[in-house]
């Protein structure tokens, strides 16, 4: 005799439109205005994600910015829309300072935003070797010089961030990017700078930080489960051709997962993935097929106890 069905684990499927890692002439299909973002945000929520994570992009240069006007263009385009859960990065880029990188999350108010957990070498020059013809000049060098360049999160700066954003009532995707990170969390945790349930992304494949291997993604779940218990959320994003092999690892570990274009052009071996959307559909029918269910952006606002997009500033 079979018992009563159990109800079903939702995943929460988290898409990173478009980002700082890739300049847009490695692939075509990379979105770059606030047109273009909003598009390929709302083709990914309407393939299944719950969570678009924002970056913004000069339009005329391709170049990676933090403008405030750009992010009031795409960000209630997308909300007019669609429900999906809208997260800004706080990352921005290496070359940014921490009070421009801040400032789309301190004055748009966002549900969620993320958050480096610690200073790195984040090295991004092995890209050169790998292509020739550039579009804009700032390309060639932006890639090359991050063979010297840090890209700083420090205990002030975390602490910044948190200090400044705490009355808007944001929670953070937590990025993690090494074991050490996950200590310094927990730190922030300590401090009661950070609420739970924590909302960690452990992130794998970038040089300089931790490497993709199985192992790696095993430990880094033991660690946070070590941490913090029952009070986080974990999900995972592997960098390039690692984007497929460690969400599904997590999904299978319990986790959540992390896709998009901004972490992988890639949609299988040489195929670059034209949207978004084609990217979100693959880790969804994985998902599927371990008889799992998606979140929809109300569930994961439940699952992460977000404040609703009523309460954001845009």
């Amino acid at each position: 005799m079979s018992s009563s069905p159990k109800s079903k684990r939702k995943v929460i499927i988290t898409c990173a439109v478009t980002g700082s890692i890739h300049t847009p002439t490695m692939s075509p299909y990379l979105p770059v205005t606030p047109k273009e973002i909003a598009d390929a945000a709302v083709g990914a929520a309407n393939a299944g994600a719950a969570i678009v994570h924002l970056h913004a992009r000069d339009p005329i240069t391709g170049a990676p910015t933090q403008d405030l006007k750009y992010f009031k263009e795409f960000a209630p385009d997308i909300k007019s829309r669609s429900d999906v859960v809208i997260n800004f990065t706080t990352g921005g880029a290496s070359t940014m300072s921490i009070e421009e990188r801040l400032e789309p999350a301190l004055k748009l108010k966002p549900e969620v935003a993320s958050l480096n957990m610690g200073s790195m070498n984040f090295g991004l020059h092995p890209m050169v070797e790998r292509y020739k013809n550039w579009k804009f000049d700032w390309e060639e060098p932006y890639l090359k010089n991050s063979e010297d360049r840090i890209f700083k999160n420090t205990f002030k700066d975390i602490s910044y961030i948190l200090q400044s954003c705490s009355a808007n009532n944001t929670r953070f995707e937590i990025e993690c990017y090494d074991i050490g990170h996950l200590y310094t969390a927990a730190h922030f945790l300590d401090r009661m700078m950070v609420k739970p349930p924590l909302f960690i992304q452990s992130v794998f494949g970038i040089l300089g930080g931790i490497g993709a291997h199985p192992e790696h993604i095993m430990q880094m779940k033991q660690t946070a489960d070590r941490l913090f218990g029952d009070d986080y959320v974990w999900s995972v994003l592997g960098a390039g051709r690692n984007q497929i092999p460690t969400a599904n690892m997590s999904v299978i570990l319990g986790g959540n997962a992390r896709v998009g274009l901004e972490d992988s052009l890639w949609d299988g071996p040489g195929t670059l993935a034209q949207t978004n959307a084609a990217q979100v559909t693959r880790i969804r029918s994985i998902i599927e097929s371990l008889s799992l269910e998606i979140a929809t952006p109300q569930e994961a606002r439940e699952i992460l106890m977000l404040k609703g997009s009523e309460n954001v500033g845009f």
